[in-house]
């Protein structure tokens, strides 16, 4: 079988994704119990900001630490409340390909708009397993396809010239790069010269402005949980060509990047984005195991640095 012999299914491949698509975070009550009224006040905060969709399950919304029971309960309960307002998107990584598939079948049943994968983790493939791993799982989703490079904790990159063989599927509509890299970032811009339907959406959020001028469509900015109208507005004053008021709104960002060095481990991002929502009295900030959540000193730092920010800016 050739690469173009694959065949992908018959669905709706035009969806355009540009913005502030918000990686939600996953309000618990509980190791593994959904805080649905919490959930629903972040989505309603999230959408009332201006955000032009939402991402679920993916590494700020601690998917591979979910059951498989709360991840559907999760998908199913935001697509209601979304109602299609804005396209949701679902994280459907893991270990065991046929997982994938069925996180994917219960995002489609529920409504989702898409699916966003990473490379396997735990156990790193090469880049020809990689291309042959991606196309073996395409066909079997029932939704568009977003790519998505986290080599900081899958420990595999998403090769540019691997993407570049995989612009012939038509069902990928785009890739999430949270590399940090942006010369690969520039690369992968460039890719749509191949495929100008592509979305192409960063993860690093100090970046995001920077990162629109290099031909990117929008930010995936775990920030955006907390002041998603800072996030949005930087997004619109850079398309527009508002350097000042991008250079006011940039400050604001980068004073929030704080937050992140309170702690250790990569946990520490979604336990400072989770403490920032607790204060801002919108969900809890219970961490799935075997993560705990930010005792009162570090909770202290997360108030003090929020506290720091310009509220007629990023409220």
């Amino acid at each position: 079988m050739t690469e173009t012999d694959i065949a992908s299914p018959t669905l709706n491949t035009d969806l355009e994704l540009s913005g502030i698509v918000p990686p939600m975070v996953t309000p618990l009550s509980d190791y593994d119990t959904l805080d649905q009224a919490g959930c629903l006040r972040l989505v309603e905060y999230l959408i009332e900001a201006g955000v032009s969709g939402l991402f679920l399950l993916g590494t700020t919304g601690e998917a591979p630490s979910l059951s498989y029971r709360l991840r559907g309960e999760l998908i199913q309960l935001v697509c209601q409340a979304v109602a299609g307002r804005v396209p949701i998107l679902v994280g459907i990584t893991d270990t065991a390909f046929v997982e994938s598939v069925a996180v994917a079948n219960m995002a489609a049943d529920a409504g989702a708009d898409a699916v966003v994968f990473s490379t396997p983790y735990y156990f790193p493939a090469g880049q020809t397993e990689l291309l042959q791993y991606v196309r073996r799982l395409v066909p079997k989703l029932p939704l568009p396809v977003v790519l998505y490079n986290m080599p900081s904790l899958t420990k595999v990159w998403f090769e540019i010239e691997t993407l570049e063989r995989l612009t012939d599927l038509s069902q990928i509509i785009g890739v999430k790069d949270s590399g940090g890299d942006l010369d690969y970032f520039a690369r992968l811009c460039q890719l749509k010269q191949v495929r100008p339907d592509w979305s192409v959406l960063l993860g690093p959020e100090h970046l995001m402005s920077q990162s629109l001028a290099m031909g990117g469509d929008g930010g995936v900015n775990g920030g955006a949980n907390l002041f998603p109208k800072l996030f949005v507005r930087c997004y619109d004053a850079t398309r527009r060509g508002d350097q000042a008021q991008v250079q006011l709104l940039q400050q604001q960002i980068d004073k929030l990047q704080a937050i992140y060095d309170i702690g250790k481990y990569a946990s520490r991002f979604i336990k400072a984005t989770k403490s920032g929502l607790s204060i801002l009295g919108i969900c809890d900030d219970k961490l799935a195991e075997p993560f705990n959540h930010f005792l009162a000193p570090e909770r202290e730092q997360v108030a003090a640095i929020l506290e720091q920010l310009d509220p007629r800016l990023v409220s």
